[in-house]
């Protein structure tokens, strides 16, 4: 039986390939500044869905935030229910920095994407790093039969976030996702999920692991397999005052509106 490799972040590889595929048109005001220049660039699209075809602000973007290692948590936890040598599946990969840690830890690892600049990032990743794996395309077929599936603060930018993860379990025997409450300050390209709603969707379904972590943050391990009525109410106990009915309160706030003072 393989053994676990222990994933570890290198935020100065991130950085440094990232510098070294722009070659001279490398900006650093721009990685610091990423969110400013994503906003910016969206803005002046104006389309959603083509935007996430086109954009070029995301290479700072998501290589910024993968310097930050706020997705460590959610990667070791995949490590724990996932063997190395499992096929896993990136789902919404973007720039591809959590399935890269997962292919050099010892996991089969697929990536799907929209064909955008990203994916063309990713492809020269791997390239660089001598690694082989498949990228699929999100507007083509994307095939089936993963151990596993995961998406990590993705699901928050799809009009539907419940035929996303119905796309996610018809591909793979275990979905790992993660639920973010909306927050005032959050960037246009978030949609508010129903979070309450959402983890009600995994509490009918075999739950194998529920935290809240960045304070906001609810992370879902769950088969897609129904559960029975025992199977549910034990897990809507498993997730508790942490999950539903602190999601149901935010979204009651956010039905009435910001508050007033006199």
């Amino acid at each position: 039986m393989t053994a676990r490799q222990p994933l570890e972040l290198d935020a100065v590889r991130e950085e440094a390939e990232l510098s070294a595929y722009l070659g001279e048109g490398f900006d650093r005001g721009r990685l610091e500044r990423y969110q400013d220049h994503l906003d910016a660039e969206f803005e002046a699209c104006a389309d959603e869905d083509r935007f996430y075809r086109t954009s070029h602000a995301y290479l700072y973007n998501l290589t910024a935030f993968a310097m930050t290692g706020t997705k460590l948590p959610y990667l070791r936890e995949l490590t724990r229910h996932v063997r190395p040598g499992s096929r896993l599946l990136d789902y919404g990969c973007g720039i591809g920095s959590d399935g890269l840690m997962l292919l050099e830890a010892g996991y089969r690892v697929e990536f799907a994407e929209f064909d955008n600049p990203s994916v063309a990032y990713l492809r020269w990743r791997l390239r660089r790093r001598g690694l082989e794996a498949p990228i699929h395309d999100l507007d083509g077929e994307v095939p089936g039969g993963f151990d596993a599936a995961f998406a990590f603060d993705v699901i928050e930018h799809v009009p539907d976030p419940f035929a996303f993860l119905e796309e996610m379990e018809r591909r793979a025997g275990l979905v790992e996702v993660n639920l973010l409450e909306a927050e005032p300050d959050d960037q246009e390209l978030h949609h508010e999920l129903p979070v309450a709603e959402l983890l009600r969707h995994a509490a009918r379904r075999t739950l194998v692991r529920y935290r809240v972590l960045h304070g906001r943050s609810h992370l879902l391990v769950y088969r897609p397999e129904p559960t029975g009525r025992i199977g549910r109410l034990a897990n809507r106990g498993r997730i508790g005052a942490r999950g539903l009915s602190r999601a149901a309160e935010r979204l009651a706030r956010s039905a009435r509106g910001p508050s007033r003072t006199t």
